[in-house]
């Protein structure tokens, strides 16, 4: 495995029971949910469990509240009645850890385990696509963001702005793109194709005559945020095939995210993982460099905090 000691790893300091470690725990904890995963030493999976969200900027306590849920879910299933937090190592890929105060505040507060390795969520998810070896991920889903580990040891992040101004390729943009093309097709400046009928029929703003109502899509826009417009989405994949707007919106999605692909590695040599409804959906469309390095994932996010708290305790120990 690369070692990927430039990675920002913030780790706790070595603890003397480290000698008694009998357990791992890998996380995956974003601002919908947390999955953790149990193994022995030698990497065999005891067990699973998830409780709610832990992204730090939900609030750290609530974020260890969490993880300790789905840590004891994953030790039940192992037939432990308690997880022996001094006797296990913990990694973590959370949301938010890229923010110095919420991470240094999140270790803080650790429970009582042997060792802790904290990073966010982006990253474990490249560690675990590609089994700590060099590679990079496209995540494009409600938002989008690339990240890659390379070859010397250096890590990018690319994208990952926010649906507002940021987010290129991703449902979220797709669907705010669809609403301009529905907006400028209410008010002649495009034609009214199917994409702009499906999005109006979508927003309940089509009249008793079928006809768009100008203040119905107003009061929609009015409410809408990221899920919301993530949600009009699919109507551009379904309605590329007859409608020329959704097909160039496909294209330009494709291109925003090959893009992202080559600003993660501008030698187009590293193998790339893609996460999320929306990569998955625009892989046929990218060039034959792109489709070719696509390979599949070799593990999730928790496998990658796995690797995580692995290389922390060579790293604390050497």
């Amino acid at each position: 495995m690369t070692r990927f000691s430039q990675a920002l790893l913030l780790a706790a300091p070595l603890k003397p029971a480290l000698a008694g470690l009998r357990f791992l725990l890998g996380v995956d904890g974003g601002g919908t949910g947390t999955r953790v995963r149990l193994t022995d030493l030698q990497g065999r999976v005891l067990g699973q469990g998830e409780a709610g969200p832990s992204a730090l900027g939900q609030g750290v306590a609530q974020a260890w509240r969490h993880v300790q849920q789905a840590a004891q879910a994953a030790a039940q299933q192992a037939g432990l009645s308690e997880l022996p937090l001094e006797q296990t190592a913990i990694g973590l890929g959370l949301s938010g850890a890229g923010v110095p105060a919420q991470a240094r505040d999140f270790l803080d507060r650790q429970p009582g385990y042997a060792q802790v390795a904290l990073d966010n969520d982006g990253f474990t998810t490249v560690l675990g696509a590609h089994g700590g070896e060099p590679g990079g991920v496209i995540a494009s889903g409600t938002g989008s963001v690339g990240e890659a580990l390379r070859g010397d040891g250096s890590r990018v992040l690319v994208g990952g702005w926010g649906w507002i101004g940021g987010d290129e390729g991703s449902g979220a943009w797709l669907g705010l793109a669809a609403m301009r093309q529905a907006q400028k097709a209410q008010d002649g400046r495009a034609a009214e194709g199917p994409l702009a009928h499906a999005v109006w029929q979508a927003c309940g703003a089509l009249d008793a005559q079928g006809r768009p109502d100008r203040d119905a899509l107003s009061a929609w826009v009015a409410q809408a945020r990221q899920h919301a417009y993530a949600q009009l989405a699919p109507l551009v994949f379904e309605h590329a095939a007859a409608d020329p707007a959704a097909a160039a919106l496909v294209r330009d999605a494709v291109a925003e995210l090959a893009s992202v692909a080559l600003a993660l590695d501008p030698t187009q040599q590293l193998p790339l993982a893609l996460c999320g409804s929306i990569a998955l959906r625009l892989r046929d469309g990218f060039s034959g460099n792109i489709r070719a390095r696509c390979v599949q994932p070799r593990g999730d996010s928790a496998d990658g905090a796995l690797l995580l708290v692995r290389s922390a305790i060579t790293e604390s120990a050497s």
